[in-house]
């Protein structure tokens, strides 16, 4: 026998408003900024700043949209009623918000983020070949090489491969031996290590600048001849190998450590543009009491140009009107529409921004009270999303872009939430208690014989927190913390 089945699906479509309304969200506040100063070059219907003429109008307060899309008639006058002109005409719907938050001063209102100009690492390289003598072929290689100098420092390719290029894209025809040599002395431009090809050379480059002394000589040593034991840490070999006592590994470790793995990353004229993080909250403990407040930045003041609105006024007191007024009107009501839409879409932001964190401020209280990350309580998407009714995915969208400035410094929204365990005692904890827990076991363990992850299991167990030893594997590694035997000291 057949069976039929019918099912149902309800899907819900978002318009292409709510849709915006979800970017505009999610945007930081300097990519907000960017987005406010696009929307105003696009649309001249929409102004910045106090509408210094807001009090002078008095219009009348009805919506009606019906007789926009009337079709033109034939002749080239039209009634006046074919476009409903006082529907524009009103406070309510041309909005003039002073969306200025009242929670914060004007002294924290920085407009502008200054950035340093200077030369970039490239032409800094490329500055410092004058001083040295080549040949014009030899120069056109050496520029070649510096080219292809990475933001670390490095050049990654292999010497063939760049004779290869440098016939293909340069018309330079050479040999293995001549790049070689150009690349001896591109490798004596500053910062030392640059235009090394691997970790190995970079530290050997920057060893043989320093002046010779016994910890030099020996640093020097290990890295040419026991590199792969070093990086990995056993010093055991390394004292048989080297016939040395550990006070002479010791010492040459420290001149190691203090050598640059990525010189290219100390260039401050580096191209790369530094990320300046802005808080978009700020949170402020008042009389024992939590206080939070918006970004001036996000609240910025807009209006709808009064420009605009008078010509609306033009064309309802003419007497006649022409198809071609008639057209402009339509594009007049389109850009008020738009710029309406844009100033309401703003105040929903702002309210939606302020809702959220205001949620996760009240949920994590007692950690924002004393910076304790051990205090933050298990925290999920749909907690906060519960609290304030609001989707999971609106939270979502605040909470991975947004930064608060806290007392304990600036951090990721999305940095508070994580998930639950149990505790011995059958209550449930924040992960994030855990890893600070096995973060802070890691630094009081004695560094000459670091805890495996079995051991620091077994440590966890004993503190009330029971878990295994791939979990703590799995909390090690998102914290960053390298395995023992790569922690160990001397």
């Amino acid at each position: 026998m057949l069976k039929q089945q019918l099912n149902f699906k309800l899907s819900q479509k978002l318009s292409p408003q709510q849709i915006q309304l979800m970017k505009l969200i999610q945007l930081p506040t300097q990519a907000f900024e960017q987005r406010i100063k696009q929307e105003i070059e696009e649309n001249p219907a929409l102004e910045t700043g106090k509408d210094e003429q807001r009090d002078e109008y008095d219009y009348e307060d009805d919506y009606d949209n019906r007789d926009s899309e009337a079709e033109f008639d034939d002749s080239n006058e039209i009634d006046a009623e074919d476009i409903n002109v006082d529907e524009y005409l009103s406070d309510d719907e041309i909005p003039s918000y002073r969306l200025q938050a009242n929670n914060y001063s004007a002294d924290d209102e920085e407009k502008h983020v200054p950035y340093a100009a200077g030369t970039s690492f490239t032409q800094h390289l490329r500055n410092q070949l004058n001083t040295f003598r080549f040949d014009d072929t030899e120069f056109e290689i050496a520029e070649f090489l510096v080219g292809s100098i990475d933001e670390s420092g490095y050049i990654r390719r292999n010497i063939p491969d760049i004779v290869d290029d440098l016939a293909f894209t340069q018309n330079i025809y050479t040999d293995e031996e001549t790049v070689e040599k150009v690349l001896k002395k591109v490798q004596e431009l500053d910062p030392a290590g640059v235009g090394a090809r691997s970790l190995q050379e970079c530290l050997l480059i920057q060893l043989k600048r320093k002046d010779t002394t016994r910890a030099v000589t020996l640093a020097s040593e290990i890295i040419e001849e026991s590199f792969d034991q070093f990086s990995k840490k056993h010093y055991t070999k390394l004292l048989s190998k080297h016939d040395i006592s550990e006070d002479d590994l010791r010492d040459a470790i420290e001149v190691i450590s203090h050598l640059n793995p990525k010189p290219g990353g100390a260039y401050s004229g580096s191209t790369r543009m530094v990320e300046h993080v802005i808080p978009d909250f700020t949170i402020k403990i008042v009389d024992g009491d939590l206080e939070l407040s918006l970004n001036g930045r996000n609240a910025p003041e807009m209006h709808v140009s009064r420009d605009y609105s008078n010509m609306l006024k033009g064309y309802k007191e003419s007497k006649k009107k022409t198809k071609e007024q008639k057209d402009a009107v339509m594009f007049i009501k389109q850009k008020l529409d738009a710029a309406k839409w844009f100033i309401e879409a703003i105040k929903q932001r702002q309210q939606t921004l302020m809702v959220t964190m205001s949620a996760i401020m009240h949920y994590q209280k007692e950690y924002f009270l004393t910076g304790d990350e051990r205090n933050l309580r298990p925290m999920i998407l749909k907690d906060i999303a519960d609290e304030i009714e609001m989707d999971v995915s609106t939270v979502s969208r605040v909470a991975n872009s947004k930064y608060v400035d806290t007392p304990y410094g600036t951090k990721l929204i999305k940095e508070f939430f994580s998930e639950s365990m149990k505790n011995d005692q059958g209550e449930d904890v924040s992960t994030r208690e855990i890893k600070k827990i096995l973060e802070m076991s890691i630094e009081e363990e004695d560094k000459r014989k670091p805890l495996t992850d079995e051991k620091l299991a077994k440590v966890l167990k004993d503190k009330g927190y029971p878990i295994a030893r791939r979990t703590v594997a799995k909390y090690r590694e998102q914290l960053d913390i390298p395995v023992a035997r790569l922690r160990k000291e001397i």
